[in-house]
């Protein structure tokens, strides 16, 4: 096998809990976002446009759906005869299996499989983030500062800064302290969860901590605090793009309802960095003459009757005549009944919503047992994949609705 200068590795096995119900069958990568993509789409097109053509994808929790999905890497470009894309699981070995422990031993389970490449580099990546990045950028800052590890930083708003890992800099962007979560933060570079490290570097730093009984097995938390504090050469590569974390509920609606702003902040029709997908092949939506349809993105396969206004619609929807969509997402072929009204929403996969359901409105009597504002804040409701509401049901704001209701 032909060795490659550098292999990416994107860390795809989180349950995502703070998704509620959206995750409860599937990996959080594997979510649907912006219509027709799924969150994966973005680290994987990320990595074609920046020339890595060899990438590892390791799951862990609900892969079925994820593997399927990625399937050979044709539409990434990615099936390839030497490189191409590798889905990896937690290792079984004849004397153990186990889970991977963290984000460190994640990697450390796949030493095999990046040797196998010999490579100089490797790329380590989340595979739940939202944004367009080239990664080649980040290499060639890498490789001229002869670093021994490299961290993508973006800067956030100052009462933010205690939500992130901090990096602390010279002004050659020499990272001096890692601060994870600091309570009075010195800086508001946050990481984002995008390394690349030399890898003869990474793989010694992973086989010791590996033998560590009190690491927690993380980038974060043990391999990077413990690169600075054996003096190893740590740079910060600044990223002005846009970039989201989208592990809960509400920043998932966010991201999704900035695709529909006036100047979005990340362009998802851009031409010359465009994000593939396995959308399946889908029939053109239609819209009726009784369809009012206002600032959308709507996919292949929808059927409109109704009104649809600042929402996302993904392949297949359905939305019956009389029905009022707004300000919401509604993803793969869920079916919303006739003078329906859903508001600041995000409704699952297969949903069949009734007629005259009202859900996220401030309807009187609506029903209350549903809501959950771990989950679910900011007035945004989730309906649970295959969920159905029966006709006339209210729903309340802050719901997270995870069982049919059923006449």
């Amino acid at each position: 096998m032909r060795s490659k200068e550098c292999v990416a590795m994107i860390l795809a096995g989180g349950q995502g809990s703070r998704l509620g119900a959206l995750t409860k069958k599937v990996a959080k990568p594997a979510v649907p976002f912006g219509g027709k993509y799924r969150i994966i789409d973005f680290p994987l097109s990320n990595c074609t446009h920046s020339g890595i053509d060899t990438v590892g994808v390791l799951t862990q929790y609900q892969p079925l759906e994820l593997n399927t999905y990625i399937g050979s890497g044709q539409p990434w470009d990615l099936d390839r005869k030497n490189g191409g894309v590798y889905v990896l699981p937690p290792y079984v070995s004849a004397e153990k299996g186990e889970w991977y422990k963290g984000t460190a031993n994640a990697i450390y389970q796949n030493i095999g499989f990046v040797d196998q490449f010999d490579p100089e580099y490797v790329v380590i990546l989340s595979g739940d983030h939202i944004y367009k990045m080239d990664y080649a950028k980040m290499l060639k800052a890498h490789k001229k500062a002869n670093a021994d590890a490299t961290i993508a930083v973006i800067e956030v708003p100052w009462d933010e800064a205690s939500r992130f890992g901090i990096m602390n800099t010279d002004e050659n962007l020499k990272i001096v302290e890692f601060e994870e979560k600091p309570k009075k933060p010195k800086s508001n570079l946050a990481s984002m969860g995008v390394y690349v490290f030399t890898w003869k570097v990474l793989k010694k730093y992973l086989i010791e901590d590996e033998k560590d009984v009190n690491s927690d097995n993380d980038f974060g938390k043990n391999i990077i605090p413990k690169m600075l504090e054996n003096g190893k050469k740590l740079m910060a590569h600044r990223f002005d793009g846009y970039w989201k974390d989208v592990g809960t509920i509400q920043s998932l609606w966010d991201a999704n309802m900035e695709l529909l702003d006036d100047a979005p902040a990340m362009n998802i029709s851009d031409k010359d960095w465009r994000i593939f997908s396995k959308n399946p092949a889908k029939p053109p939506h239609y819209i009726s003459n009784t369809a009012v349809v206002k600032n959308c993105y709507i996919t292949e396969g929808c059927e409109i009757d109704g009104m649809v206004e600042h929402s996302i619609l993904s392949e297949g929807v359905v939305v019956e005549e009389g029905a009022k969509i707004i300000d919401s997402v509604i993803l793969p072929g869920a079916h919303i009944g006739r003078d329906a009204v859903i508001k600041k929403a995000i409704v699952g996969t297969g949903a069949v919503i009734g007629k005259n359901v009202k859900i996220g409105t401030e309807e009187i009597g609506a029903i209350e047992d549903f809501v959950n504002t771990k989950i679910c804040a900011a007035d945004i409701t989730l309906v649970a994949p295959e969920v159905k509401i029966k006709d006339d049901v209210a729903i309340a704001k802050n719901s997270m609705v995870t069982k049919s209701i059923k006449a």
